[in-house]
């Protein structure tokens, strides 16, 4: 016994030292910042638990197809788990999230020995310690085969290569999956074409993703299957096709492989391989290695932690992913897209598998400061969606989706506009068309246009008890979205009676709001509140939250909130019990406890569930009401416990960038609540030195020499040399180029930004 306590004992001293010294040793400057950045953060989830909900996206950023490796079976959501000790294949992917599941996917895998070409016996085992991951680059050994696979991706095509065993039974499996689809060998050319129509919905009839595979070994054994039956044909169409080519290989001998797709055609599909050209598999490698070094390296953190340094490029890699290009390039040179709302192809630009629920709140912004020039392509590419189907899309992937709820397109389509330059030029007249439009109709799904639309246009709320779920999150989302219509139709000047109309909308916050609870609330339709009222309800008249999440959600008019709760005080007070609640829940609505909620009750920080995106610019709101130290030390808070760059390392679903976006501008020491303003409110940054070289050359330097884990608190800020005293800042001045200085101390600084003139932007002290 005493042995034992004494390792345990030692063990633990150990530990502690060293978890106390990694913390201690700071970063100074990162060279490569791909190095640093971990697509397994977050894949160590499931349905009851989300640490992320991601898996590892081998890619470009923004590449039209991703890989992964598969561990999950044909049509599993959850593709690629952490925990799994099997993989059954190597997926091309296009799926945002496990809850939208894939389209357009296929898989390829090598086996060794007795042919195996079901996926269950084709699987083999593998482990993280023979794994390698990066953003640009795979490989893993696989056990059951002793074969090795890399890969490698450009935008629409891959390198793979395998390196087998010395046998004269190696094959490769190609998997087109089922729900319909096809293959056929080419022996003479060592290729393989096929395409795949799986989807889960969002695609017009005519769909398919067209894929081409050469190889550079001649193909000894050529068969094809049928579901289970496998077969001597070179070609396949069945609900469930595949193919399988075999030869004979020495000991270390490398095969490899390009593969390309394309949602137009075989011929487009070759013509996408040439994104690969003549390049080898390490040069496709370095290649993507440079372009991620580029992409991240516009923002570039000093001064920091080894985890933290890891957790800000892991996000940062997770910002750069959705949404993703959904076109390619013809013959000429051409930018062109098949559409997955009328199912022609056209052209001009299209990107996909993005909700906007999510992903206006930090996301989207985050485009419009670092990358303009790609988020004016993805305006033209919501222009064409809306001449395609007759709406904006609010969930798309790749099409139309009926899922989550709001009006936000409008958020993403406005704060682009009033944001990137001018010299990035887009259909913004077709664009505010189609905001007018799906602010005054119902769509011909519930999650498009806006349901309810005729209550909330005449009632100025959708009523609690005329059938319409998650009514008051409806009301409070349509009454912000109305405030970025206003601000767009100013900017493009249209008439003031028009314009006037969704300024006067956008207050239409104030009608749920409950004087006794001092909450939002949803209301019945004769103009009384609903009953009976349990704040701690999930969902019901709310979306994935509570009455004490979406309280919040005024953006727009934080201190019309502040003057309905009767002053700064009580607002802070109000904001102050969202985290000294105890992490109760009503689940009844969902007749079970959903993994949202389980997320907040494990977090230990009360009702603040950061893990959805309802509540995550809150903490920002206590710039607003002259308490800014509050905001410094729950984001710095939220930010050194709610994130780790490890395969659990997120506190509920990553949700296609935005809960990402929200560290990596948390980190910077500003966020965006009120997208459609100039305005970034400030918090705490995470790093002694951050510097951000924006699309137009000029820099933006954020300063904190003596930040720390106690120092974080603001005690002075200097801009360009003279004291700065707001609690925001603009986006316009940042555009110019800036260096922000900033004296960090232990103690909160209860002086400095509590004036009427420091607190950033509100309608109602427009």
């Amino acid at each position: 016994m005493k042995k034992i306590f004494l390792t345990t004992v030692l063990f633990t001293v150990f530990a502690v030292f060293h978890t106390v010294r990694a913390q201690t040793v700071m970063v100074d400057k990162v060279d490569n910042p791909v190095d640093w950045a971990s697509p397994l953060m977050g894949t160590d989830s499931k349905y009851s638990l989300s640490n992320g909900n991601v898996y590892p996206a081998i890619a470009l950023p923004w590449g039209m197809n991703f890989w992964t490796p598969q561990t999950g079976k044909m049509g599993d959501g959850w593709a690629y788990m952490y925990t799994a000790d099997k993989i059954r294949g190597f997926k091309q992917t296009h799926q945002p999230s496990p809850w939208m599941n894939d389209y357009g996917q296929f898989s390829i895998m090598p086996v060794t020995g007795k042919l195996r070409f079901n996926e269950d016996e084709r699987a083999s085992w593998y482990s993280h310690k023979a794994e390698t991951v990066t953003p640009y680059y795979y490989s893993v050994y696989l056990a059951d085969h002793d074969v090795t696979t890399e890969l490698a991706p450009t935008e629409r095509a891959a390198r793979f290569r395998f390196t087998f065993p010395e046998t004269d039974s190696s094959y490769v499996v190609i998997d087109a999956f089922d729900k319909g689809s096809y293959v056929k060998i080419i022996p003479e050319e060592n290729k393989i074409i096929g395409y795949t129509t799986r989807n889960s919905g969002g695609v017009p009839e005519n769909f398919k993703n067209y894929f081409v595979i050469e190889f550079d070994k001649a193909f000894e054994i050529t068969s094809t299957f049928d579901g289970d039956t496998l077969g001597d044909a070179l070609e396949m169409q069945a609900d469930h096709a595949g193919a399988v080519i075999g030869f004979k290989t020495r000991k270390g001998e490398t095969v490899n492989a390009r593969v390309a797709s394309s949602f137009i055609s075989f011929e487009q599909a070759v013509r996408n391989l040439e994104e690969i050209g003549n390049d080898d598999f390490d040069t496709v490698k370095e290649k993507g290695r440079a372009v991620w070094n580029k992409a991240l390296g516009r923002i570039k953190a000093e001064g920091g932690t080894v985890e933290q340094m890891r957790t800000f490029y892991s996000c940062l890699y997770r910002s750069l992913l959705f949404p993703r290009k959904f076109f390619e390039y013809d013959e000429n040179g051409e930018v062109v897209h098949y559409s997955p709302y009328n199912g022609e192809v056209l052209p001009g630009y299209m990107f996909t598998d993005t909700g906007f629920w999510d992903t206006f709140r930090s996301l989207f912004p985050f485009l419009n400061l670092m990358y303009p020039e790609l988020n004016a392509q993805m305006q033209e590419g919501l222009a064409n969606a809306y001449k395609e189907s007759g709406w904006l899309p609010e969930w798309a992937s790749p099409g139309l989706r009926n899922v989550m709820i709001g009006n936000n397109s409008a958020s993403v389509v406005s704060d682009a506009y009033l944001k990137i330059d001018g010299k990035h030029k887009y259909d913004i007249e077709t664009l505010y068309e189609a905001l007018i439009h799906g602010a005054n109709n119902a769509g011909p799904l519930t999650a498009v246009g806006r349901a309810g639309v005729d209550y909330y246009n005449k009632l100025g709320y959708v009523p609690y008890d005329v059938g319409i779920n998650e009514n008051a999150a409806r009301t409070l989302e349509y009454a912000y979205d109305d405030f970025t219509i206003y601000q767009l139709g100013k900017a493009l000047g249209k008439p003031k009676k028009e314009i006037e109309l969704y300024k006067k909308r956008s207050l239409n916050y104030k009608k749920l709001f409950d004087p006794e609870t001092k909450l939002m609330r949803g209301k019945n339709k004769d103009g009384k509140f609903m009953t009976p009222f349990n704040p701690f309800k999930w969902g019901d008249a709310f979306t994935e939250g509570n009455s004490w999440h979406y309280t919040w959600s005024v953006f727009h008019d934080v201190q019309g909130l502040i003057d309905l709760m009767g002053g700064n005080k009580e607002f802070t007070g109000q904001l102050d019990k969202v985290f000294s609640l105890p992490p109760v829940f009503d689940e009844s609505y969902y007749g079970g406890v959903i993994h949202e909620i389980r997320e907040m009750q494990v977090a230990n920080m009360g009702q603040y569930a950061h893990g959805n995106q309802p509540i995550q610019h809150m903490i920002y709101l206590y710039n607003y009401a002259g308490e800014p130290w509050k905001a410094q030390y729950w984001v710095r808070e939220t930010m050194e416990r709610m994130y780790r760059p490890t395969p659990d390392g997120y506190c509920g679903d990553e949700d296609n960038g935005q809960t990402s976006a929200w560290y990596v501008f948390s980190a910077m020491g500003f966020y965006p609540v009120c997208p459609a303003t100039d305005e970034y409110v400030m918090g705490a940054p995470l790093f002694r030195k951050i510097t951000m070289t924006l699309e137009n050359g000029k820099e933006i330097i954020i300063s904190a020499p003596s930040n720390s884990d106690t120092n974080r608190y603001i005690n002075t800020v200097h801009i360009d040399g003279k004291e700065y005293t707001k609690n925001w800042l603009s986006h316009k001045a940042l555009m110019k180029g800036a260096v922000i200085d900033m004296e960090m101390s232990d103690t909160p600084n209860k002086s400095r930004g509590v004036k009427k003139t420091d607190v950033p932007y509100s309608l109602s002290n427009q």
